[in-house]
C-alpha cells in the first residue's frame, strides 16, 4: 500500500470513530478561548517563540527543577503547504523514559514549564514526548526538528516551514509495518499507565481534597490508549473499493 494513502486512510478512519487531528482533549493545547484563524506567517512564528522559548528554559539551573525539555518538533498542518492555520501543533521531547510519558498525557512538571514559558498563551497544541523513544507515531507524521539541546535553533528547518517545505526536511514516513511495530510499543506504554491512573482514580476518590488533577490524569491517559487502539484497528482495517476508509467503528 502506498505511504500517503496509507495515512490519508489512517486519519480518516479516525475521524469516523469521534477523534480529530488533536483528539478529544486536543492532546494541551493552549490558548484557552482561541477560535479565530491565523496567518501561515504566524503559524511559522509561533513555532520560532516556542523554539527560543525552550532555549531560554534550557539555560535555567537544574536546581530550580523544570522539566527538562531537549527538542522541540513542529508537527501537523505546519509541516505541509502553506494554508490558514487554527492551530500549530509542536511536540515536546523531555528527558524522561517512555513509561513516564504515555500518548496524550502530561509528564510532571509540563503545565508548570507551559505556564512559565508562557507557551500556554498560544494557540499551541502541546504533544510530550519522551527523548529516549522515537518522536513520530500516527499522528505526528514527518515531524520538523525546529530546536534542539545541543544544536540549538535550526533556522533552516523555520525557513523550510516558511516556504512550505517542512515535509523535505521531516523525518521520512514510516512503512505500514513500521507504524504497525509503533503502534504496539506506545500501546505497551500507555496500558500500564492507563491501569495506574485508574489505580490513583480508586484511591483518591473517596478521600479528602480536590480530586480533578487526579481525574485529568486518568482522562488523558485514557484518551491516549483509546486512540492508539483506533489506530491500531484503523491500520488492521481493509481500505474501501472506492479509496475511502471503511471502519465499523464509524
Amino acid at each position: 500500500m502506498p505511504v500517503l494513502v496509507l495515512w490519508v486512510g489512517l486519519f480518516a478512519r479516525l475521524e469516523g470513530v469521534g477523534w480529530g487531528v488533536f483528539g478529544p482533549g486536543l492532546g494541551g493545547r493552549g490558548a484557552a478561548g482561541h477560535d479565530g484563524r491565523m496567518k501561515w506567517s504566524t503559524g511559522v512564528h509561533h513555532v520560532e517563540i516556542a523554539a527560543r522559548a525552550c532555549a531560554d528554559m534550557a539555560e535555567m539551573p537544574a536546581s530550580l527543577g523544570w522539566l527538562r525539555v531537549t527538542q522541540l518538533w513542529a508537527a501537523g498542518a505546519i509541516v505541509g503547504p502553506p494554508t490558514e492555520l487554527e492551530w500549530v501543533t509542536i511536540a515536546l521531547s523531555v528527558d524522561l523514559p517512555a513509561p513516564q510519558v504515555p500518548w496524550w498525557s502530561f509528564p510532571a512538571g509540563a503545565e508548570g514549564w507551559a505556564d512559565r514559558t508562557r507557551l500556554s498563551k498560544y494557540p499551541l497544541v502541546r504533544w510530550w514526548r519522551s527523548a529516549r523513544a522515537p518522536v513520530w507515531n500516527h499522528r505526528i507524521v514527518r515531524p520538523v526538528l525546529v530546536w534542539d539541546q545541543a544544536s540549538g535553533v535550526n533556522t533552516g528547518a523555520l525557513e523550510a516551514l516558511r516556504d512550505g517545505r517542512g515535509a523535505a526536511v521531516g523525518l521520512p514516513e514510516p512503512t505500514v509495518e513500521e507504524l504497525a511495530a509503533r503502534l504496539e510499543e506506545e500501546l505497551a506504554i500507555n496500558l500500564p499507565a492507563l491501569v495506574a491512573r485508574n489505580r490513583e482514580y480508586e484511591d483518591r476518590r473517596w478521600g479528602r481534597g480536590g480530586l480533578e488533577p487526579t481525574a485529568d490524569g486518568l482522562w488523558h491517559a485514557t484518551d491516549g490508549y483509546l486512540d492508539l487502539l483506533a489506530a491500531r484497528d484503523a491500520l488492521r482495517a481493509p481500505s474501501a473499493p472506492d479509496g475511502q476508509a471503511s471502519s465499523s467503528r464509524r
